[in-house]
């Protein structure tokens, strides 16, 4: 397989930034899009140019760190998929591939493809987290939790935080990442004690490091590599409207 990669190169934050075409062949159909990846910096290596740098870590579609716009889609046009995850079967001999970081004011360009995404950090540190002492593991089902509770706090929990909801929003809005957090620890019983305190300081900090907002566009859901759905941003406003409430009359 044949393929021309236009792909963003950037040496650091202060730099514009320009697209650079590279043409590279005999690519395999069974290589996922980061290997493909590594043939062309293994080939810019030995003709003593420099490599493309661009984030990954497990390549098993856990991590999140692999994300980057391919043609436009972040993850690429797979549905449920991350980048890593992205075989070259999915592409034709001859195809032009454009590739691009993450495009959101919270995650700057430190290299090439790769995008500071700690501002995703201290929305965790706002909220995202419990106080309850766990001690030694209780007996199993010393806990109730209503099962479509635990089917949903498991289905928000799948998030990664790779950022790919920031990219694709119009708004450059990251409150799909945020809601997930909001929704997964909201449900269980261990945090119901920062309930309130957390989707107010959470969702503070969101807007805070220049997140914008929600305007219910869906594209969040739609490249989503775990398919969080549009129903947990839902349920943060609906927290956090009570939360505020319950603020007030105290």
């Amino acid at each position: 397989m044949r393929l021309t990669l236009n792909i963003w190169r950037q040496t650091g934050p202060e730099d514009k930034g320009r697209m650079v075409r590279y043409r590279l062949e005999e690519v395999s159909e069974d290589m996922s899009f980061l290997e493909m990846l590594d043939v062309l910096n293994e080939k810019l290596t030995l003709a003593g140019d420099e490599p493309v740098a661009f984030d990954h870590d497990c390549r098993e579609g856990i991590c999140g760190m692999c994300g980057m716009m391919i043609n436009g889609i972040a993850h690429g046009p797979e549905k449920a998929t991350t980048a890593c995850q992205l075989h070259m079967r999915h592409f034709d001999d001859g195809d032009s591939i454009t590739i691009e970081p993450w495009r959101a004011a919270p995650f700057p360009v430190i290299k090439d493809l790769v995008v500071d995404r700690s501002a995703f950090d201290e929305i965790i540190q706002a909220g995202g987290y419990v106080s309850a002492p766990t001690g030694s593991a209780p007996d199993a089902h010393a806990t109730p939790v209503p099962k479509p509770d635990a089917d949903t706090a498991f289905e928000a929990a799948a998030c990664i935080g790779c950022g790919a909801c920031v990219a694709a929003c119009p708004n450059g809005s990251g409150l799909l990442f945020t809601a997930a957090k909001v929704t997964h620890l909201g449900l269980l019983p261990q945090g119901q004690p920062e309930r309130d305190t957390r989707v107010i300081n959470m969702l503070t900090t969101h807007d805070a490091l220049g997140f914008g907002g929600c305007t219910n566009a869906g594209e969040c859901t739609t490249v989503c590599p775990k398919g969080i759905p549009l129903e947990s941003i839902a349920r943060l406003n609906a927290d956090y409207l009570s939360a505020k409430l319950a603020n007030r009359t105290r």
